[in-house]
């Protein structure tokens, strides 16, 4: 499939256009949306006719179709060689726009929803009768986020309703921040003229929201993302509370052990562990050992999750063997979330080597 454009919608055509009436059967008929980009008018055209949209968000680019379509959802499982009992994030427009998909919103929640969205902030709350088992795993709870990038805001916005959007690659593998990233994983697998692909550019957090199971008396975070306990307390106006592992907890995306995983083995250590032909992540203060590849040098936590996944998927095209992965000395906020992420990594490899 042809990456950097909408399948539906020629780029030679440019300018913004009126969103056609769905002639898909079953599909919603909203009337018409004027002056929307061409790019969304095809992206929202493909989840109407029950395909697929890479979508470009501020965390990484996610692989989205129609929630209310079980169908169309078990492609994206299927695509990516997702678990069936791995949940899905519900990705909507608006606060407002997620008020159909959940029930029993606290307080707290509320205030979460009202001054965190847009934004990397996932909350998980008990699901509405909307929601299917097709989305949740069979749980009776559903995680939902307002993404912050315009195109993918045009995209909800135009489509008014909710899209279900995992990570855009295959299960257990690098995040993809940029649409290359996409089509190195999942080229193949998209079809033209059923599906489309926005490319909205490199993502500017870098790693996957953070998501706060917001079900009991307090929140509690369940994966650590942009966003950490200090920022969900000042939000929410609640104390962040731990949620031991059991039964009852929600299963959450990427709270597999092993996640995230190049090729290449990734050591969590310090600079000097690095050895000659090894790649190497760390801040721009540590040095590089003779004869070590430097896969990044950012200057700052913020800096380091934005080029996190983009130095792992380096280092399986530069076929290194090892990556010697030093994270941030914070262990509060997006620190909190390298580590996560290189921690999952250093677990086990993906496929290939």
């Amino acid at each position: 499939m042809t990456f950097g454009a909408v399948a539906c919608c020629p780029d030679d055509d440019a300018g913004r256009a009126e969103l056609p009436r769905s002639t898909t059967a079953g599909a919603r008929d909203n009337g018409p949306v004027t002056m929307m980009d061409r790019r969304v008018v095809g992206a929202v055209a493909a989840l109407r006719r029950g395909g697929l949209v890479v979508l470009p968000t501020e965390t990484v680019y996610g692989l989205a179709a129609d929630a209310s379509e079980p169908h169309a959802v078990a492609r994206i499982y299927a695509i990516k060689g997702r678990p069936a009992d791995h949940p899905l994030i519900l990705h909507v427009a608006s606060a407002a726009a997620a008020e159909p998909w959940v029930q029993e919103v606290p307080d707290y929640a509320e205030r979460l929803m009202q001054s965190g969205w847009p934004g990397p902030l996932t909350v998980v709350l008990s699901r509405s009768a909307k929601v299917g088992d097709h989305v949740t795993g069979g749980q009776d709870t559903v995680a939902i986020r307002v993404p912050d990038h315009p195109l993918a805001l045009e995209v909800l916005a135009g489509f008014d309703g909710a899209v279900a959007a995992p990570s855009a690659n295959r299960f257990g593998h690098v995040s993809p921040t940029d649409v290359e990233h996409v089509r190195a994983d999942l080229g193949d697998r998209l079809i033209d003229g059923l599906d489309a692909v926005l490319d909205g550019g490199p993502c500017d957090v870098g790693v996957e929201s953070t998501i706060v199971d917001c079900t009991g008396p307090n929140p509690a975070i369940l994966r650590p993302g942009r966003f950490g306990p200090a920022d969900v307390e000042r939000l929410a106006g609640a104390t962040v509370v731990e949620r031991p592992d059991s039964a009852a907890t929600p299963r959450v995306s990427g709270s597999l052990t092993s996640h995230y995983a190049p090729r290449a083995r990734v050591v969590l250590g310090v600079s000097a562990d690095a050895a000659p032909g090894d790649g190497l992540m760390a801040l721009a203060s540590s040095q590089t050992p003779e004869g070590v590849v430097r896969l990044m040098a950012p200057v700052n936590a913020d800096d380091y999750a934005r080029r996190l996944y983009w130095a792992l998927r380096e280092a399986d095209a530069l076929d290194l063997p090892r990556v010697v992965a030093v994270p941030p000395d914070s262990k509060t906020g997006v620190a909190a979330a390298i580590r996560d992420r290189l921690t999952r990594a250093s677990a086990g490899t993906a496929p290939g080597r």
